[in-house]
Order: structure tokens, then C-alpha cells, then sequence
């Protein structure tokens, strides 16, 4: 297969190690496995524009792209119902989309796995017609995520303390939204929380991705906890894959959800696939089926297959 790698040197893991003795293993390990690859460093400001170049080229198989997940969510948002694939190197704080795909979490055993990897599609989602491959959220996570930006850190493990912070002082003053929100021909009027929208059912047992990245429908989580004690329940449900034994969240799934924000005229934010954006007064999610052609291990395609 050809190649084209886009590296953000300031995105994710990436930023903390050699990046240029790292282009040199990725090029010695496709080339042995016979493939070519054409390899672009890039600052994180020019990363959207370097994968879009890349995908212009007409001699290209495969799009590598590395860095944090705005990186990975950019590159799947520019490859939907295109004929290339795409390559996630799991360079991200928790990297939940390439969980869900079998990809090896260190750099060196992705690129290994992904020289004698194969194509398969998978399904992507949108919110009014902007792409994710994980989640659309509102309510706790976006202001966990408001919080957390607020923070210095400087590495993964450094994100992840923040997190943590994050979400304790969310919890101590939680967000109320006042919503209604579409599935199918049912229509749910409440005050939340926080409403998660998933590319995909998450697994159960594990954190939260979805195990089947191909079964067509949107994972829908709304939160009905209140107090303290029953936010913190449900985030650790929720990091401990146990959202659907859960007393404190209802869980729906459809191919289709219109979520329409009630509360008082004020601005609010939402979370997609990790980054905040402006939430819409009504925002329309859909999943498109094998919209999105992905490379992951022989195995896992294998696995996906039977």
C-alpha cells in the first residue's frame, strides 16, 4: 500500500518524544513490509491543511495521521465516504476510537500492526453535519472540559490529573439543562445533566468505546443523576464500562437523535470527540454507516469479518 503520514509534532504524544528518530522506525517498518510512505511533520496550526494535501494526492492508500484526538477527528472528518483509508496512531490522551478498532496502544506495535494490516469500514457519525468518530456530549463533560482548559499541563499523564480535577469540580456544581430530545417516534422532555451521543454502542467491561465501530446505530446516555454521590457513581460507572447496570443514566439507541436545548437563551457549549465547540439550539446526530474506511490489524479485520 502507498502511504502518506501526517505527524502534528504538538499534538498528543507526539510532542514529548523524538520525532524525527520516530518518522525513520515508521519508514523502516512500512517499507520492510513493502508499502511506501511519503512522511510530513507538521505544527498543529497547519495539520488540517497538511491532511487535506495529503489527500489530494492521487497516488495515496492510506492516510497515517498522528497526534491528539482533535488530530484523528480531523482526518476522519476529511476521509468520510472517501476511498482512502485511514490510519490512527494512538498518540491521544485515551485514544477510544482506536481502542474500538483493535489498534495496539503503543506507537511502535501500531506501526508493526499496521504494516500487515488490512481495510474494513466503519461506521462515523455527525452533528449537523459536523463529523465525530466518538462522542457528542453536553452538560457535564463539556463543562469538565471548560474546567480542564483553565489547567497547566504538560503531558498525558499531566491531562489526565486535570481530568480528574475537572470533574470534581463539576460534580461540586453541576450544569442543568432543560432539553428535549428526539429518538425514533419517541420524544423525551427532561432536565439533565448531561446527555452523551456515541458513534456506536460502548462495550461493556471496559472504558468507554464501542466495540462493534460497524453496527449502525448511535449509543444515547442521558444522565438522571442529581446529587453528588450519584454524579460520581456514574462517572465511575461509566469509566468502568458499566453504564448500562447503571440506576443514574438512561440509555437509547437509534440512527438518529434531534436534541433541542430549552433551558433560558444563553450560550452553551458541547464536546465533539473531545474539543469544545458552540451548541446549536437544535442539533441533528445521525450515524452514517461505512462512511469511513479504516486500517487496523489483520486479526482484528478477521475478527470483524466473522
Amino acid at each position: 500500500m502507498r502511504f502518506a503520514a501526517v505527524l502534528n509534532q504538538d499534538g498528543g504524544t507526539l510532542r514529548t518524544i523524538d520525532i524525527e528518530a520516530f518518522s525513520e522506525q515508521l519508514r523502516q517498518i512500512l517499507e520492510a513490509a513493502g508499502h511506501s510512505v511519503a512522511i510530513d511533520i507538521v505544527a498543529g496550526r497547519d495539520i488540517a491543511a497538511a491532511l487535506e494535501k495529503a489527500i489530494a494526492r492521487r497516488n495515496v492508500d492510506v492516510i497515517l495521521a498522528g497526534g491528539g484526538d482533535g488530530t484523528i477527528s480531523t482526518a476522519a472528518s476529511l476521509l468520510m465516504n472517501k476511498k482512502k483509508a485511514l490510519a490512527i496512531l494512538p498518540a491521544g490522551t485515551m485514544n477510544l476510537f482506536a481502542r474500538g478498532l483493535g489498534i495496539p496502544q503503543t506507537l511502535d506495535a501500531a506501526l508493526k500492526a499496521f504494516a500487515e494490516g488490512e481495510v474494513i469500514a466503519v461506521d462515523i457519525a455527525s452533528a449537523n453535519g459536523q463529523p465525530f468518530v466518538h462522542q457528542f456530549s453536553v452538560g457535564m463533560h463539556a463543562k469538565m472540559v471548560q474546567l480542564r482548559e483553565k489547567m497547566d499541563f504538560g503531558s498525558r499523564l499531566g491531562k489526565m490529573r486535570a481530568s480528574v480535577r475537572a470533574a470534581w469540580a463539576a460534580i461540586k456544581n453541576p450544569p442543568a439543562l432543560k432539553v428535549s430530545l428526539s429518538v425514533g417516534k419517541a420524544e423525551i422532555v427532561t432536565r439533565t445533566t448531561g446527555i452523551g451521543i456515541s458513534n456506536n454502542l460502548f462495550g461493556e467491561g471496559h472504558l468507554p468505546y464501542a466495540d462493534n465501530p460497524a453496527g449502525g446505530v448511535l449509543g444515547i446516555y442521558v444522565s438522571v443523576a442529581r446529587r453528588r454521590h450519584h454524579l460520581a457513581k456514574l462517572l465511575l460507572d461509566m469509566l468502568r464500562g458499566r453504564l448500562r447496570q447503571s440506576a443514574h443514566v438512561e440509555v437509547h439507541q437509534a440512527g438518529k437523535a434531534v436534541l433541542k436545548i430549552r433551558s433560558p437563551a444563553r450560550k452553551f457549549s458541547a464536546v465533539l470527540d473531545g474539543e469544545l465547540i458552540r451548541l446549536e439550539r437544535e442539533t441533528t446526530i445521525e450515524i452514517h454507516p461505512g462512511a469511513l474506511k479504516v486500517l487496523v490489524p489483520a486479526s482484528n479485520a478477521q475478527a470483524k469479518a466473522a
